[in-house]
């Protein structure tokens, strides 16, 4: 079928709108309309490094309507509300022991631009578009998925705004929730209050941290954080040591710290403000190269983990339906991050992220204006 779909195309710095072909689902495809697709870094990311061959369709935030399924599929039907998450086979040992973001093959599943058999599902008149990124390219109006993607949405909650409950906010909140699972009572160190670190600061309220410290250069940015839960903020440019900052508020050092950066300078000063024992989660997106921060010695001396994470360890099938009670609860307004853009003005809404105008973008396909019930 014909659909619209945001492209990269080989050379261009920015995004083309235009009609595409979509495949009809396979046996264990799913079809959904999108009715919203969040924008998020590691899409531009994909974009800037060239990852995956252009021309591509790139996009992994989608939510939307069921429209069409294979024959294979029995979670889902038509007509039911969707988010869509990373995919994963759901038979290896990690899938198995619920930690579906560490599928052993989750790099073929969600980067290779195509298919497990090497097909690709989106089409135009030069030939085919890499597609399946993360088991759904959604910067589109329709999409083909998997249903180790799909994670039902109840009624009563906007449709179009759950996307990034698939990636970014998961990612967040499962990274204090699940991945460090922050004690109660204890002290965190969130570095960057984007929608992933502000997500966080949701994620150590809702843990019941005592002491929630957010590092953040935008003013607007830190208020927000103490309105979701921060105890303190500080602004990197007010703060030449950041480790003395931090021993400030908390003399033995913090219980965690969770960055979103991936600033190696970051990185590095972070590393003096973690007291004994304390765990260090990144998933910020560090350039290639960057060493693991700290020195081995006082790793070793003080019991520090240093610890990558992925999707903030989450569970899809378990972990979004949590996150939507605590959304439903009011524990978790990351609607009020959003600001929403017709899929045709993705470049707008680049610029706006990028500058801080907007903390979070989703886009709506451009049919779908005002449908985000």
């Amino acid at each position: 079928m014909q659909i619209k779909a945001a492209v990269v195309r080989p050379g261009a710095a920015t995004f083309s709108y235009e009609a595409v072909e979509l495949d009809a689902p396979r046996a264990d495809e799913i079809r959904v309309r999108i009715a919203g697709v969040g924008l998020c870094h590691t899409d531009l990311v994909f974009r800037e490094t060239g990852s995956i061959a252009p021309p591509v369709v790139l996009g992994h935030e989608g939510s939307g309507i069921v429209e069409e399924v294979g024959a294979a599929v029995t979670k889902v039907k038509p007509g039911d509300r969707v988010a869509i998450t990373f995919r994963s086979c759901g038979s290896c040992d990690r899938c198995r022991a619920g930690d579906a973001a560490y599928c052993r093959t989750m790099p073929m599943l969600n980067y290779a631009g195509c298919r497990p058999d090497g097909t690709k599902a989106i089409h135009d008149g030069a030939g085919d578009i890499a597609s399946n990124f993360f088991g759904q390219s959604s910067f589109a109006s329709h999409a083909l998925t998997y249903e180790r993607n799909v994670v039902k949405v109840p009624d009563g909650v906007p449709l179009a705004l759950m996307g990034p409950l698939g990636c970014g906010i998961q990612t967040g909140a499962g990274g204090v929730m699940r991945s460090l699972a922050a004690r109660a009572g204890s002290s965190i160190l969130i570095l960057g209050a984007g929608s992933v670190g502000l997500a966080a600061v949701m994620g150590a309220k809702i843990q019941g941290c005592s002491t929630i410290i957010v590092l953040e250069p935008h003013d607007a940015r830190r208020q927000l954080a103490v309105e979701f839960g921060a105890t303190h903020t500080l602004d990197p440019a007010a703060t030449p040591d950041l480790g003395a900052a931090v021993r400030r508020i908390v003399p033995f050092g913090v219980d965690y710290a969770f960055d979103t950066t991936g600033i190696p300078a970051v990185l590095t000063a972070t590393m003096a403000t973690l007291g004994s024992k304390a765990v260090f989660g990144i998933v910020g997106v560090a350039p290639a190269g960057t060493p693991v921060p700290g020195d081995l010695i006082s790793v070793i001396t003080f019991g520090h983990t240093i610890k990558g994470i992925i999707e903030g360890d989450s569970d899809p099938d378990s972990f979004i339906p949590e996150l939507i009670r605590h959304y439903k609860a009011g524990q978790l307004p990351f609607d009020r991050l959003i600001t929403t853009y017709p899929l045709s003005r993705i470049n707008e809404a680049i610029a706006d992220q990028h500058s801080g105008r907007c903390i979070k973008a989703v886009l709506i396909p451009d049919s779908e204006k005002g449908d985000i019930a």
